[in-house]
């Protein structure tokens, strides 16, 4: 029985609809996807804004100062926003959770669109005493705190770890004595604990311009200094003090230049690990992206910084309600507004001069 010709052209649609699924599925780019992606480039280059999740953008897509395109291009399960905000073009991304997803997008981001720099926002955990919830920080270095050697029981400060003749691993940066934490122990003034240390550990990077294969090692990768400097200016702007007329902040929130920031694949909500970080590392951000996107853009050679608004004190102790819940929306409308303001002090050119 013959195919008539419409139901012919029907199977010939639907096998390229295939052919091009698989294409991308596969990292493969289509020819409508590359087109795309070469007329953007055109009307670039770009800041890139790089965002971890739906609540945090949402507040950005309706800002007065964001104005958006026509234009979008999905790729690789992300969304790619076009638009401009004070006539800055700028292309923004979703991440998603966590450090995988955050490096992959940035990759990704740097890859496909002619970028000239970063801005990663979004909310963050509080370590830092000294700080408040609503408060914006601004780290000029971050770590990935979770890249560990964990130690053998009966191994100490003094025994090599595996692999340390060979470069893999140090013990320069210091370590967690999980001992050291433990609770209703009596009659004992030292005591051990099967779970023994945890070294940190420096990532390995590859940088653009270096030898491939060559590895280096970085543990605190540092913000572009003139994104940094022009943060400052950013120091006294007004921020969302409340939620509604009867939820607001018991200290009116502030922007604030910071020394350090924790990133790690782990929702951090407990005390005793908090101080241990401030203690440690000085940081005062905790949260689980930035670090990533940090290492892809010192790889790339592309200036980044981070702004963060803190939701909560991990692991409590405030006189603030300490669920991150509590005050996720104000948190991601400052973290917003500070994102604005700083791209605005960015594309004045007078203030690239003074930075």
């Amino acid at each position: 029985m013959a195919i008539s010709s419409k139901l012919f052209l029907s199977f010939v649609l639907a096998f390229l609809v295939l052919i091009f699924t698989l294409d991308e599925a596969n990292g493969a780019i289509s020819g409508k996807t590359r087109k795309l992606i070469d007329m953007a480039n055109k009307k670039g280059p770009y800041l890139g804004l790089v965002i971890p999740n739906l609540f945090e953008m949402n507040p950005l897509l309706q800002h007065p100062s964001y104005k958006p395109s026509d234009l979008t291009i999905d790729y690789a399960g992300r969304r790619f926003r076009f638009g401009r905000i004070d006539n800055q073009p700028v292309v923004l991304v979703m991440t998603g959770l966590a450090m995988l997803n955050a490096g992959i997008t940035t990759q990704l981001l740097l890859a496909l669109f002619d970028v000239k720099g970063v801005v990663h926002y979004g909310i963050a955990g509080n370590a830092n005493p000294s700080l408040n919830i609503g408060d914006v920080a601004i780290p000029q270095y971050w770590a990935h705190t979770a890249l560990w050697n964990w130690q053998r029981y009966g191994d100490g400060p003094e025994n090599e770890l595996p692999l340390e003749v060979n470069g893999d691993y140090t013990r320069d940066i210091g370590y967690l004595k999980i001992a050291e934490y433990t609770v209703n122990v009596t009659n004992c003034n030292s005591h051990n604990n099967l779970l023994n240390n945890v070294w940190y550990q420096p990532e390995e990077v590859f940088p653009v311009f270096g030898t491939p294969e060559d590895r280096q090692h970085i543990f605190w990768v540092p913000v572009d200094p003139r994104y940094y400097a022009i943060a400052k200016k950013l120091e006294g702007l007004k921020l969302v003090g409340c939620l509604n007329a009867t939820t607001c902040l018991s200290h009116p929130p502030k922007v604030t230049r910071v020394a350090r920031g924790s990133s790690a694949s782990i929702y951090l909500d407990n005390a005793a690990y908090r101080s241990f970080m401030y203690n440690k590392f000085d940081v005062s951000p905790v949260e689980m992206e930035s670090a990533a996107v940090a290492l892809i853009c010192y790889q790339q050679k592309v200036p980044y910084i981070v702004i963060r608004a803190l939701s909560d004190m991990a692991g409590g102790g405030t006189s603030e309600s300490n669920e991150a819940s509590t005050f996720i929306t104000l948190a991601a409308t400052n973290s917003v507004e500070v994102t604005v303001q700083f791209i605005n002090q960015l594309a004045t050119k007078k203030l690239y001069q003074d930075a």
